[in-house]
């Protein structure tokens, strides 16, 4: 009588999971901690910078149900913020959908850098809606924590991280809103920005030394290149100081001994 067949498992995976100490005890555990983790600074600074969207929202005139909505179906403010400028300044369809489309492109280079750290028994057709949790804080300490979590595990504390984020921006968004008349715009302003401030601040703790040259690099350049063209210099800055980072990771770092690129 032969025996079951024994399921695949690759070996690049059992390796990576026997390099990985055991830090949860089951996926339950791993959620836990995800839903812990992000309820401290990260909700903090996520609500503060959600509240100055539906501040912004109240005060550019819209019903309190745009920013709302925006803020559940869509969960990224960038393309919030575009998409509401947008409305705002009486953009067909077509071109709104461009625009908040070409500020949604980043999550191509998170989805492909964070899922595939995942278990292969994760990267199903689930992800579809585990992927709209995908936020520049939950991506950035996932990326950072992933590397101290057991593969099996890393998908439950993901979903316990996003879950947290996106469950407390949609009231802070509409606290925003009611509160908008004792917000100063310059406060608005300052809280939207805060949650992009610590987003690189937590990723230039990643432990590679290209990440923190990209992100001086990008200070440096980007009022640079305000100056010289505004439309596009948010873009150019980062194309240019990602490639010249890129470059001194591949060609220097990677040639020092003892240096981790």
């Amino acid at each position: 009588m032969s025996s079951p067949q024994q399921p695949y498992i690759d070996p690049g995976e059992l390796a990576l999971e026997k390099s990985v100490s055991e830090r949860f005890k089951n996926r339950q555990d791993a959620f836990r901690t995800g839903l812990k983790n992000a309820a401290g600074a990260p909700a903090i600074v996520l609500f503060a910078g959600m509240v100055g969207f539906g501040a912004m929202g109240k005060t550019s005139g819209l019903d309190m149900w745009f920013p709302a909505l925006s803020t559940l179906l869509m969960f990224a403010l960038p393309g919030q913020v575009v998409l509401m400028e947008m409305v705002l300044g009486g953009a067909s369809v077509l071109p709104i959908i461009l625009a908040v489309t070409l500020t949604s492109t980043r999550f191509i280079t998170m989805t492909v850098s964070l899922f595939p750290q995942l278990h292969d028994r994760d990267r199903n057709k689930n992800l579809y809606a585990s992927v709209h949790l995908l936020a520049m804080t939950a991506w950035a300490i996932s990326m950072r924590e992933f590397s101290s979590i057991e593969v099996k595990h890393r998908l439950s504390y993901f979903v316990g991280f996003g879950l947290v984020c996106w469950l407390i921006s949609i009231p802070a968004t509409i606290l925003g809103y009611y509160l908008a008349a004792l917000v100063p715009t310059a406060v608005t302003l300052g809280l939207v920005f805060i949650n992009p401030l610590f987003f690189l601040l937590t990723f230039a703790e990643v432990k590679p030394w290209i990440n923190r040259i990209a992100i001086g690099l990008g200070c440096i350049l980007s009022p640079i290149f305000y100056f010289i063209d505004r439309d596009t210099s948010l873009l150019a800055s980062a194309v240019i100081a990602g490639t010249i980072a890129y470059y001194i990771d591949r060609k220097v770092l990677r040639k020092k001994p003892g240096v981790i690129g």
